[in-house]
């Protein structure tokens, strides 16, 4: 039986957000060195996985199969590249490299740190290993080194290729962050309901349907521009200037809430790509009838200490309606007033997000799949989480241009990439698969086949 969610309020800092990403858990039975198989050796600190780069290892952002970051761990504690029988992940003097796996320098004793880390150390030292520092205004180096560093940075994931799963719960108990939806990219950008951009650019729409269709064809979460202007916050592409007909943000979220109090059992998100002051948004959300009466507030509900709650808790309760802004808290305190006061969540607090694009709109696709908050001022990794809760995972599957015939192609292909690459790089199971072009290559299908299993 689940713990209640006591109704209390948790305010996170991006500080504190970026210490769960090192912050050790206890060592427990389950933190045992893994059998033998094939994983990926993936750093805790940034997500990214160990390759052979050449003879050199680097941490590269993940990519499946391909890139050769796939390692059999072997009964002799040796790590060998499925890429490149014979060799093995090793050292030379100070810098990680690949040897031949009978050479001594491919020797690594696996101790587990808690949380289902490990460390890497040399047999009869103290160096392990590491992720280089982080130099001032830059990211982490690809170049992985063998050293005696600070605990963090030496801590490692050995994700399985192929990961167990267990069946899905019965409906009525399954928890938010086991289910996954179908999410609209840029879902105001139909050209349905109004317009959304300048001339020109409005020929390439991420959508073909209006809300209310998508609402109707089983899309449950919508990404959504807003942009101040003197009539409140309005959703277009870029900028409002030149937009004809553009629709204010109140007008799409009253026909979700309406859409919500006639079907009590279902759940809808909206992410907000936001560019509005807080007080004006506050503002736009009053317009709202009945918002109050279907808004669900994690911050308020012990997410953070107890997990997330059942559908079947939400529904009961008719918190149906969650909202995520992905701007930031620290811009909003100096502003003095934060989005949370009001029910918008920071969806840095509350989620991980793979990066946007998979590239142009025509041509071969990068289907790695890293961080949306991996940089040189920001690491958020996908593998992020903390004693109790477990992040919801945002899976962004589209290109920088909505091109229609591509859209289809990657949607019939959305299974594959969430199964081979999103899910080892997460290490947990996409919340939200984003689309353009939901109606084009079956994504209800991917959808469909994550809800018939949990991972972890």
């Amino acid at each position: 039986m689940r713990t209640p969610h006591a109704l209390l309020a948790t305010t996170v800092s991006a500080a504190a957000l970026a210490a769960t990403v090192m912050a050790p858990a206890p060592v427990s039975a389950a933190d045992a060195v893994p059998p033998p198989g094939t994983y990926y050796v993936q750093s805790a600190t940034t997500g990214l996985n160990a390759s052979d780069a050449a003879g050199a290892v680097e941490q590269h952002r993940p990519r499946g199969d391909e890139d050769r970051q796939q390692w059999h761990l072997r009964a002799d504690g040796t790590l060998e590249n499925t890429d490149s029988p014979g060799n093995c992940l090793g050292r030379s003097g100070e810098q990680a490299r690949t040897v031949g796996c009978a050479s001594p320098e491919a020797r690594w004793r696996l101790t587990p740190v808690g949380a289902d880390r490990f460390t890497l150390t040399v047999p009869g030292t103290d160096r392990r290993l590491t992720v280089a520092p982080k130099p001032s205004g830059a990211n982490h180096p690809a170049p992985l080194i063998v050293g005696t560093g600070p605990d963090g940075p030496a801590g490692w994931y050995l994700t399985p290729v192929d990961p167990a799963t267990r069946p899905m719960p019965p409906q009525h108990l399954r928890t938010l962050d086991q289910v996954t939806f179908l999410t609209a990219h840029n879902a105001y950008a139909n050209g349905v309901d109004g317009g959304y951009a300048p001339p020109f650019v409005d020929l390439f729409p991420n959508q073909r349907r209006g809300i209310e269709r998508q609402l109707a064809d089983g899309v449950r979460g919508f990404m959504l521009d807003i942009h101040q202007t003197p009539d409140g916050a309005i959703l277009c592409h870029n900028s409002c200037t030149l937009v004809r007909r553009p629709v204010a943000l109140w007008v799409d979220l009253q026909r979700m809430v309406d859409f919500l109090r006639a079907h009590p059992d279902q759940f809808v998100t909206v992410f907000l790509e936001d560019y509005v002051d807080p007080g004006v948004l506050r503002a736009e959300l009053a317009r709202v009838q009945g918002l109050s009466d279907v808004l669900y507030r994690p911050d308020r509900t012990g997410v953070r200490e107890n997990g997330w709650p059942t559908t079947a808790e939400l529904a009961d309760a008719g918190q149906q309606l969650l909202i995520f802004s992905d701007h930031s808290r620290d811009a909003d305190r100096s502003a003095g007033l934060t989005r949370d006061t009001f029910g918008v969540m920071y969806q840095r607090e509350w989620t991980v997000e793979n990066h946007w694009s998979m590239g142009p709109g025509v041509g071969t696709s990068d289907w790695s799949c890293y961080s949306r908050w991996y940089d040189a001022g920001t690491n958020l990794p996908l593998t992020r989480t903390e004693p109790g809760f477990r992040p919801l995972f945002v899976m962004n599957h589209f290109r920088d241009a909505a091109i229609t015939s591509t859209a289809a192609t990657d949607n019939s292909k959305l299974a594959d990439r969430a199964r081979r690459f999103c899910l080892p790089a997460a290490r947990k199971k996409p919340n939200y698969l984003a689309v353009d072009h939901y109606d084009l290559g079956d994504p209800a299908s991917a959808v469909s086949a994550l809800n018939t299993y949990t991972y972890p």
